[in-house]
Protein backbone atom coordinates (compact mmCIF):
# COMPACT_ATOMS: atom_id res chain seq x y z
CA UNK A 1 0.00 0.00 0.00
CA UNK A 2 1.18 3.55 -1.28
CA UNK A 3 -0.45 5.30 1.88
CA UNK A 4 2.29 6.31 4.95
CA UNK A 5 1.50 5.98 8.46
CA UNK A 6 1.44 9.97 8.99
CA UNK A 7 -0.68 10.23 6.32
CA UNK A 8 -3.30 7.91 7.80
CA UNK A 9 -2.86 9.42 11.33
CA UNK A 10 -3.66 12.72 9.76
CA UNK A 11 -6.97 11.51 8.88
CA UNK A 12 -7.42 10.22 12.36
CA UNK A 13 -5.53 12.99 14.18
CA UNK A 14 -6.84 14.15 18.01
CA UNK A 15 -9.97 11.46 17.95
CA UNK A 16 -10.91 11.02 21.81
CA UNK A 17 -7.56 12.53 22.65
CA UNK A 18 -7.62 14.63 26.04
CA UNK A 19 -4.48 13.71 27.68
CA UNK A 20 -1.88 16.37 26.11
CA UNK A 21 0.67 16.15 28.24
CA UNK A 22 0.44 11.72 27.80
CA UNK A 23 4.89 10.74 27.89
CA UNK A 24 5.78 10.11 23.71
CA UNK A 25 5.98 6.16 23.61
CA UNK A 26 8.30 6.57 20.31
CA UNK A 27 11.53 6.97 19.90
CA UNK A 28 12.02 8.20 16.68
CA UNK A 29 9.31 10.99 16.83
CA UNK A 30 10.79 14.70 17.80
CA UNK A 31 9.48 16.57 20.52
CA UNK A 32 10.02 19.03 17.98
CA UNK A 33 7.90 17.62 14.77
CA UNK A 34 5.27 18.94 13.23
CA UNK A 35 2.93 15.97 14.14
CA UNK A 36 4.54 15.20 17.79
CA UNK A 37 1.64 16.04 19.38
CA UNK A 38 -1.20 13.92 16.92
CA UNK A 39 0.97 10.79 17.45
CA UNK A 40 1.31 11.49 21.34
CA UNK A 41 -2.55 12.12 21.62
CA UNK A 42 -3.14 8.88 19.17
CA UNK A 43 -1.10 6.71 21.00
CA UNK A 44 -2.62 7.73 24.45
CA UNK A 45 -6.04 6.84 22.95
CA UNK A 46 -4.81 3.46 21.81
CA UNK A 47 -5.05 4.48 17.88
CA UNK A 48 -1.78 3.10 16.96
CA UNK A 49 1.03 1.08 18.82
CA UNK A 50 4.07 1.99 16.72
CA UNK A 51 6.54 -1.43 15.62
CA UNK A 52 7.94 -3.12 18.37
CA UNK A 53 6.22 -0.66 20.80
CA UNK A 54 8.88 1.88 20.34
CA UNK A 55 9.37 2.89 17.22
CA UNK A 56 6.40 5.28 14.82
CA UNK A 57 8.34 4.85 11.90
CA UNK A 58 6.15 7.31 9.85
CA UNK A 59 7.70 6.79 6.27
CA UNK A 60 7.04 3.31 6.40
CA UNK A 61 3.94 2.05 3.91
CA UNK A 62 1.12 0.46 5.46
CA UNK A 63 -1.45 -2.59 4.25
CA UNK A 64 -4.92 -2.01 4.45
CA UNK A 65 -5.26 -4.53 7.30
CA UNK A 66 -3.46 -2.17 9.57
CA UNK A 67 -5.26 0.84 7.86
CA UNK A 68 -8.37 -0.80 8.90
CA UNK A 69 -7.43 -1.70 12.48
CA UNK A 70 -6.39 2.16 12.88
CA UNK A 71 -9.94 3.11 11.30
CA UNK A 72 -11.87 0.90 13.88
CA UNK A 73 -9.80 2.31 16.71
CA UNK A 74 -10.64 5.58 16.09
CA UNK A 75 -14.90 4.60 15.44
CA UNK A 76 -14.53 3.30 18.82
CA UNK A 77 -14.51 7.27 19.46
CA UNK A 78 -16.43 8.94 17.43
CA UNK A 79 -18.63 10.14 20.36
CA UNK A 80 -16.23 12.36 21.12
CA UNK A 81 -14.96 13.34 17.32
CA UNK A 82 -15.93 16.67 15.48
CA UNK A 83 -18.00 16.88 12.56
CA UNK A 84 -14.98 17.11 10.50
CA UNK A 85 -13.47 14.26 11.80
CA UNK A 86 -16.78 12.17 11.68
CA UNK A 87 -16.73 12.31 8.04
CA UNK A 88 -13.16 11.68 7.61
CA UNK A 89 -13.37 8.33 9.80
CA UNK A 90 -16.44 7.48 7.46
CA UNK A 91 -14.70 7.75 4.15
CA UNK A 92 -11.68 5.32 6.12
CA UNK A 93 -14.82 2.86 7.13
CA UNK A 94 -16.23 2.59 3.50
CA UNK A 95 -12.46 2.16 2.41
CA UNK A 96 -11.78 -0.76 4.23
CA UNK A 97 -14.73 -2.00 4.72
CA UNK A 98 -13.98 -5.91 4.08
CA UNK A 99 -11.11 -5.40 6.11
CA UNK A 100 -13.24 -4.25 8.95
CA UNK A 101 -15.59 -7.47 8.54
CA UNK A 102 -12.45 -8.98 8.84
CA UNK A 103 -11.82 -7.90 11.64
CA UNK A 104 -15.39 -8.26 13.39
CA UNK A 105 -16.37 -5.02 12.76
CA UNK A 106 -20.10 -5.82 11.06
CA UNK A 107 -21.26 -3.45 8.50
CA UNK A 108 -24.17 -3.16 9.89
CA UNK A 109 -22.64 -1.67 12.42
CA UNK A 110 -20.89 0.80 10.33
CA UNK A 111 -24.16 1.86 8.92
CA UNK A 112 -24.95 2.95 12.71
CA UNK A 113 -22.27 5.99 12.32
CA UNK A 114 -23.27 9.09 13.80
CA UNK A 115 -23.24 10.89 11.29
CA UNK A 116 -23.30 8.99 8.74
CA UNK A 117 -25.13 10.09 5.20
CA UNK A 118 -25.51 7.48 3.07
CA UNK A 119 -27.29 7.91 -0.81
CA UNK A 120 -28.22 4.67 -2.86
CA UNK A 121 -31.10 4.62 -5.50
CA UNK A 122 -31.97 1.72 -8.02
CA UNK A 123 -33.41 1.87 -12.06
CA UNK A 124 -35.55 -1.08 -13.14
CA UNK A 125 -36.16 -1.08 -16.67
CA UNK A 126 -39.32 -3.22 -17.32
CA UNK A 127 -40.99 -5.65 -20.39
CA UNK A 128 -44.45 -6.93 -20.09
CA UNK A 129 -46.66 -9.00 -22.21
CA UNK A 130 -50.28 -10.29 -22.10
CA UNK A 131 -52.50 -10.23 -25.52
CA UNK A 132 -55.26 -8.27 -25.14
CA UNK A 133 -55.47 -6.90 -28.82
CA UNK A 134 -55.43 -3.43 -29.90
CA UNK A 135 -57.36 -0.51 -29.52
CA UNK A 136 -61.09 -0.55 -30.78
CA UNK A 137 -59.93 3.29 -32.20
CA UNK A 138 -57.33 1.34 -34.65
CA UNK A 139 -54.57 2.48 -33.08
CA UNK A 140 -52.15 -0.33 -31.46
CA UNK A 141 -51.02 -0.09 -28.14
CA UNK A 142 -47.52 -0.05 -27.38
CA UNK A 143 -46.95 0.21 -23.44
CA UNK A 144 -44.88 -3.12 -23.23
CA UNK A 145 -41.88 -1.31 -21.87
CA UNK A 146 -41.64 0.80 -19.13
CA UNK A 147 -38.82 2.04 -16.62
CA UNK A 148 -38.07 3.58 -13.49
CA UNK A 149 -35.68 5.29 -11.16
CA UNK A 150 -35.51 5.91 -7.32
CA UNK A 151 -32.86 7.81 -5.32
CA UNK A 152 -32.58 7.09 -1.52
CA UNK A 153 -30.69 9.33 1.43
CA UNK A 154 -30.63 7.69 4.64
CA UNK A 155 -28.67 9.83 8.00
CA UNK A 156 -28.13 8.45 11.16
CA UNK A 157 -28.86 11.56 13.21
CA UNK A 158 -27.79 9.72 16.63
CA UNK A 159 -27.22 6.48 17.77
CA UNK A 160 -30.98 6.22 17.69
CA UNK A 161 -32.56 8.59 15.09
CA UNK A 162 -32.46 7.90 11.22
CA UNK A 163 -33.92 10.19 8.73
CA UNK A 164 -34.80 9.00 4.88
CA UNK A 165 -35.80 10.44 2.17
CA UNK A 166 -35.99 9.15 -1.03
CA UNK A 167 -37.59 10.59 -4.57
CA UNK A 168 -39.09 8.29 -7.17
CA UNK A 169 -40.57 8.64 -10.77
CA UNK A 170 -43.85 6.92 -11.88
CA UNK A 171 -43.62 3.46 -14.16
CA UNK A 172 -42.59 5.36 -17.41
CA UNK A 173 -43.54 4.01 -20.71
CA UNK A 174 -41.45 3.98 -23.11
CA UNK A 175 -44.36 4.04 -25.81
CA UNK A 176 -46.54 6.72 -24.47
CA UNK A 177 -45.98 10.14 -25.03
CA UNK A 178 -48.25 11.79 -23.68
CA UNK A 179 -48.99 14.22 -20.84
CA UNK A 180 -49.99 12.14 -18.48
CA UNK A 181 -46.42 11.32 -18.10
CA UNK A 182 -45.62 15.08 -17.32
CA UNK A 183 -44.37 15.68 -13.49
CA UNK A 184 -43.84 12.26 -12.50
CA UNK A 185 -41.29 12.64 -10.10
CA UNK A 186 -42.67 12.44 -6.32
CA UNK A 187 -41.50 11.76 -2.68
CA UNK A 188 -42.30 8.53 -2.17
CA UNK A 189 -40.32 7.96 1.08
CA UNK A 190 -39.90 10.49 4.40
CA UNK A 191 -39.38 8.68 7.54
CA UNK A 192 -37.82 9.45 10.48
CA UNK A 193 -37.14 6.18 12.63
CA UNK A 194 -36.08 6.08 16.75
CA UNK A 195 -34.78 3.27 18.21
CA UNK A 196 -35.18 2.93 22.01
CA UNK A 197 -35.42 0.05 24.72
CA UNK A 198 -31.84 -1.54 23.70
CA UNK A 199 -32.57 -1.04 20.32
CA UNK A 200 -35.86 -3.60 20.60
CA UNK A 201 -38.57 -1.02 20.03
CA UNK A 202 -38.67 1.35 16.86
CA UNK A 203 -40.93 3.97 16.30
CA UNK A 204 -41.50 5.09 12.44
CA UNK A 205 -43.38 7.93 11.27
CA UNK A 206 -43.81 9.12 7.95
CA UNK A 207 -43.71 7.77 4.35
CA UNK A 208 -42.39 4.73 3.45
CA UNK A 209 -42.19 2.75 0.13
CA UNK A 210 -41.48 -0.41 1.37
CA UNK A 211 -44.91 -1.34 3.37
CA UNK A 212 -46.09 -4.64 2.31
CA UNK A 213 -49.67 -5.52 3.45
CA UNK A 214 -49.14 -9.08 5.92
CA UNK A 215 -45.11 -8.09 6.81
CA UNK A 216 -41.82 -8.05 4.68
CA UNK A 217 -42.32 -11.84 5.12
CA UNK A 218 -45.65 -12.30 3.25
CA UNK A 219 -46.92 -12.23 0.02
CA UNK A 220 -47.80 -9.06 -0.06
CA UNK A 221 -51.10 -9.92 -2.59
CA UNK A 222 -52.40 -6.99 -1.57
CA UNK A 223 -50.03 -3.95 -1.30
CA UNK A 224 -46.60 -3.27 -1.27
CA UNK A 225 -45.93 0.47 -2.20
CA UNK A 226 -45.95 3.81 -1.12
CA UNK A 227 -47.79 4.17 2.74
CA UNK A 228 -48.26 7.32 4.82
CA UNK A 229 -48.23 5.92 8.89
CA UNK A 230 -47.08 5.80 12.76
CA UNK A 231 -45.60 2.71 13.33
CA UNK A 232 -44.43 1.11 16.43
CA UNK A 233 -42.45 -2.46 16.59
CA UNK A 234 -41.29 -4.52 19.13
CA UNK A 235 -38.33 -6.81 18.08
CA UNK A 236 -36.24 -9.80 19.75
CA UNK A 237 -34.46 -12.49 18.48
CA UNK A 238 -37.61 -14.70 18.02
CA UNK A 239 -40.62 -12.80 17.72
CA UNK A 240 -41.61 -8.77 16.44
CA UNK A 241 -45.31 -7.45 17.10
CA UNK A 242 -46.34 -4.37 14.76
CA UNK A 243 -49.08 -2.15 15.50
CA UNK A 244 -49.80 0.97 13.24
CA UNK A 245 -52.22 3.31 11.83
CA UNK A 246 -51.67 4.79 7.96
CA UNK A 247 -53.35 5.96 4.75
CA UNK A 248 -52.65 4.19 1.36
CA UNK A 249 -50.99 6.29 -1.35
CA UNK A 250 -50.95 3.99 -4.63
CA UNK A 251 -53.32 1.73 -6.15
CA UNK A 252 -56.10 2.18 -8.23
CA UNK A 253 -59.59 4.72 -6.94
CA UNK A 254 -62.65 2.40 -8.59
CA UNK A 255 -65.82 3.11 -7.79
CA UNK A 256 -68.75 6.18 -8.58
CA UNK A 257 -71.32 8.68 -7.00
CA UNK A 258 -74.39 8.56 -7.31
CA UNK A 259 -75.58 11.00 -10.14
CA UNK A 260 -78.78 12.12 -7.76
CA UNK A 261 -77.96 11.86 -3.82
CA UNK A 262 -73.86 12.91 -5.13
CA UNK A 263 -72.69 9.77 -2.52
CA UNK A 264 -70.68 7.17 -3.35
CA UNK A 265 -71.89 3.47 -3.85
CA UNK A 266 -70.11 0.85 -3.15
CA UNK A 267 -72.61 -1.90 -4.75
CA UNK A 268 -72.19 0.22 -8.26
CA UNK A 269 -70.13 -2.07 -10.61
CA UNK A 270 -67.11 -0.20 -12.52
CA UNK A 271 -66.34 -1.24 -16.25
CA UNK A 272 -63.97 -4.19 -15.27
CA UNK A 273 -67.51 -5.00 -12.74
CA UNK A 274 -65.22 -4.60 -9.80
CA UNK A 275 -67.21 -2.94 -7.07
CA UNK A 276 -66.02 -0.18 -4.68
CA UNK A 277 -62.59 -1.55 -5.31
CA UNK A 278 -59.44 0.49 -4.77
CA UNK A 279 -57.20 1.04 -2.21
CA UNK A 280 -55.75 4.35 -3.25
CA UNK A 281 -57.12 7.10 -0.25
CA UNK A 282 -58.44 3.93 2.31
CA UNK A 283 -57.22 4.47 5.43
CA UNK A 284 -56.01 1.50 7.84
CA UNK A 285 -55.35 0.50 11.19
CA UNK A 286 -52.98 -2.63 11.63
CA UNK A 287 -51.35 -5.09 13.59
CA UNK A 288 -49.13 -8.19 12.86
CA UNK A 289 -47.20 -11.17 15.13
CA UNK A 290 -44.09 -12.63 14.15
CA UNK A 291 -42.24 -15.61 15.20
CA UNK A 292 -38.90 -16.42 13.73
CA UNK A 293 -36.91 -19.90 14.10
CA UNK A 294 -34.27 -22.28 12.63
CA UNK A 295 -32.21 -21.10 9.49
CA UNK A 296 -34.30 -18.01 8.60
CA UNK A 297 -37.69 -19.12 9.63
CA UNK A 298 -40.61 -17.23 9.80
CA UNK A 299 -44.56 -17.40 10.85
CA UNK A 300 -47.36 -14.40 11.09
CA UNK A 301 -50.92 -13.58 11.92
CA UNK A 302 -51.74 -10.01 10.56
CA UNK A 303 -55.55 -7.95 10.77
CA UNK A 304 -56.37 -4.70 8.74
CA UNK A 305 -59.05 -2.91 9.20
CA UNK A 306 -60.54 -0.65 6.44
CA UNK A 307 -61.85 3.25 6.91
CA UNK A 308 -61.40 6.98 5.89
CA UNK A 309 -63.16 6.40 2.57
CA UNK A 310 -66.41 6.96 1.43
CA UNK A 311 -67.46 3.64 -0.54
CA UNK A 312 -64.92 1.57 0.13
CA UNK A 313 -66.05 -1.96 -0.18
CA UNK A 314 -64.05 -4.09 1.95
CA UNK A 315 -64.97 -3.92 5.87
CA UNK A 316 -61.72 -5.64 7.01
CA UNK A 317 -59.26 -7.93 6.28
CA UNK A 318 -56.79 -11.01 8.09
CA UNK A 319 -54.21 -13.44 7.30
CA UNK A 320 -51.18 -16.00 8.37
CA UNK A 321 -48.27 -16.90 6.78
CA UNK A 322 -45.33 -19.13 7.10
CA UNK A 323 -42.46 -18.79 5.62
CA UNK A 324 -40.12 -22.09 6.02
CA UNK A 325 -36.32 -22.53 4.90
CA UNK A 326 -35.12 -26.49 4.66
CA UNK A 327 -32.01 -27.67 3.35
CA UNK A 328 -29.07 -25.00 2.32
CA UNK A 329 -30.98 -23.55 -0.43
CA UNK A 330 -35.03 -24.03 -0.20
CA UNK A 331 -37.16 -22.12 0.61
CA UNK A 332 -41.36 -22.53 0.51
CA UNK A 333 -44.10 -19.80 1.56
CA UNK A 334 -47.85 -20.17 2.46
CA UNK A 335 -49.98 -17.17 2.78
CA UNK A 336 -53.74 -17.30 3.30
CA UNK A 337 -56.32 -13.93 3.48
CA UNK A 338 -60.05 -13.49 4.19
CA UNK A 339 -61.19 -9.91 3.08
CA UNK A 340 -64.60 -9.19 4.56
CA UNK A 341 -66.49 -7.19 2.37
CA UNK A 342 -69.54 -4.59 3.34
CA UNK A 343 -71.08 -4.27 -0.17
CA UNK A 344 -74.50 -6.32 -1.10
CA UNK A 345 -72.98 -7.46 -4.47
CA UNK A 346 -69.71 -8.80 -3.54
CA UNK A 347 -69.35 -11.65 -0.95
CA UNK A 348 -66.26 -12.72 1.56
CA UNK A 349 -63.53 -13.73 -0.46
CA UNK A 350 -60.77 -16.11 0.60
CA UNK A 351 -57.37 -16.23 -1.12
CA UNK A 352 -54.80 -19.15 -1.01
CA UNK A 353 -50.83 -18.53 -2.12
CA UNK A 354 -47.73 -21.21 -1.78
CA UNK A 355 -44.74 -20.28 -3.38
CA UNK A 356 -41.50 -22.84 -3.88
CA UNK A 357 -38.23 -21.43 -4.47
CA UNK A 358 -34.75 -23.26 -4.96
CA UNK A 359 -31.24 -20.45 -4.26
CA UNK A 360 -31.03 -17.34 -3.79
CA UNK A 361 -30.16 -14.66 -6.30
CA UNK A 362 -27.81 -11.96 -4.05
CA UNK A 363 -27.73 -8.72 -6.28
CA UNK A 364 -24.02 -8.21 -4.78
CA UNK A 365 -23.14 -12.11 -5.89
CA UNK A 366 -22.35 -12.42 -9.49
CA UNK A 367 -23.36 -15.72 -11.17
CA UNK A 368 -25.82 -16.33 -7.85
CA UNK A 369 -29.62 -17.21 -9.05
CA UNK A 370 -33.25 -18.90 -7.90
CA UNK A 371 -35.94 -20.67 -9.32
CA UNK A 372 -39.23 -20.56 -8.17
CA UNK A 373 -42.73 -21.43 -9.20
CA UNK A 374 -46.35 -20.27 -7.41
CA UNK A 375 -49.80 -21.28 -7.27
CA UNK A 376 -52.43 -18.77 -6.58
CA UNK A 377 -56.39 -19.43 -5.89
CA UNK A 378 -58.22 -16.02 -5.54
CA UNK A 379 -61.90 -16.08 -5.05
CA UNK A 380 -64.01 -12.88 -6.49
CA UNK A 381 -63.98 -9.50 -4.46
CA UNK A 382 -60.20 -10.88 -2.92
CA UNK A 383 -57.79 -8.25 -4.50
CA UNK A 384 -58.56 -4.96 -3.49
CA UNK A 385 -57.31 -2.87 -6.36
CA UNK A 386 -54.28 -1.66 -4.55
CA UNK A 387 -50.25 -1.68 -6.18
CA UNK A 388 -49.60 -5.41 -5.52
CA UNK A 389 -46.22 -6.75 -4.00
CA UNK A 390 -46.49 -9.37 -6.68
CA UNK A 391 -45.29 -9.61 -10.28
CA UNK A 392 -48.71 -10.75 -11.82
CA UNK A 393 -50.79 -8.29 -13.67
CA UNK A 394 -54.38 -7.06 -11.90
CA UNK A 395 -56.67 -9.70 -14.21
CA UNK A 396 -54.56 -12.80 -12.82
CA UNK A 397 -55.01 -11.50 -9.06
CA UNK A 398 -58.67 -11.82 -8.39
CA UNK A 399 -61.52 -14.43 -9.73
CA UNK A 400 -58.42 -16.46 -10.74
CA UNK A 401 -56.87 -19.96 -10.32
CA UNK A 402 -53.40 -19.84 -11.90
CA UNK A 403 -49.42 -20.85 -11.84
CA UNK A 404 -46.56 -19.02 -12.40
CA UNK A 405 -42.94 -20.16 -12.66
CA UNK A 406 -39.62 -17.73 -12.67
CA UNK A 407 -35.36 -16.78 -12.08
CA UNK A 408 -33.43 -14.56 -10.82
CA UNK A 409 -30.05 -14.07 -11.89
CA UNK A 410 -27.28 -11.48 -11.08
CA UNK A 411 -25.66 -11.12 -14.51
CA UNK A 412 -22.93 -8.84 -12.47
CA UNK A 413 -22.74 -7.17 -9.19
CA UNK A 414 -26.14 -4.76 -8.68
CA UNK A 415 -27.41 -6.15 -12.13
CA UNK A 416 -30.79 -8.67 -11.50
CA UNK A 417 -32.55 -10.24 -14.29
CA UNK A 418 -35.47 -11.36 -13.43
CA UNK A 419 -37.84 -13.54 -15.82
CA UNK A 420 -41.72 -14.50 -14.91
CA UNK A 421 -44.40 -16.56 -17.21
CA UNK A 422 -47.96 -17.08 -16.06
CA UNK A 423 -49.94 -20.45 -17.18
CA UNK A 424 -53.02 -22.54 -16.67
CA UNK A 425 -54.41 -19.49 -15.25
CA UNK A 426 -58.45 -19.86 -15.62
CA UNK A 427 -61.60 -17.99 -14.13
CA UNK A 428 -62.42 -19.23 -10.65
CA UNK A 429 -66.33 -18.52 -11.14
CA UNK A 430 -68.69 -17.13 -13.28
CA UNK A 431 -68.76 -17.45 -17.17
CA UNK A 432 -65.94 -15.07 -17.83
CA UNK A 433 -62.86 -15.75 -20.00
CA UNK A 434 -60.55 -17.41 -18.82
CA UNK A 435 -57.69 -14.55 -18.12
CA UNK A 436 -54.22 -14.27 -21.18
CA UNK A 437 -51.36 -15.48 -19.39
CA UNK A 438 -48.47 -12.90 -18.79
CA UNK A 439 -44.78 -12.47 -19.25
CA UNK A 440 -42.85 -9.98 -16.81
CA UNK A 441 -39.10 -9.37 -17.88
CA UNK A 442 -37.14 -7.26 -15.74
CA UNK A 443 -33.28 -5.38 -15.22
CA UNK A 444 -32.82 -4.10 -12.30
CA UNK A 445 -29.96 -1.96 -11.56
CA UNK A 446 -28.62 -0.87 -7.91
CA UNK A 447 -26.17 1.57 -6.91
Amino acid sequence: MKSKVLAALVATMAVGATCAFAANPFVDVPSDSWAYKSVVELADAGIIQGVDGSYFQGERNITRYEAAEMTAKAMAHMDKASVEQRALINKLADEYAAELNNLGVRVSNLENRVGNVKLTGDARVRYQHQQKGDRSDGIKNDNSWDYRVRLRATANVNDRTTVTYGLSTSDISFGDNSSAQENNVFTDDAKVDYNFGGNRWNLSVGRTDTYVLGGENAYGYQYGDVFDRAELTYTTDRFRATAGYGKFKEGGDVGSKDPVTGRFNYDQADIDGNVGAGLLGVKTGYGELEAFFGAGSAVGVYYNDFNGREGFRADDLWGAYASLNFGSKWNLLANYEKVNNKSNTVDDANIWIGKLTYGNADSETKGSWDAWVEYLSAEKGGYLYGSTNSWRTEDLLDNVTSWGAGIDYTIQKNLVLTVAQSFASKTKNGNTKDPKNYTDVELNFFF
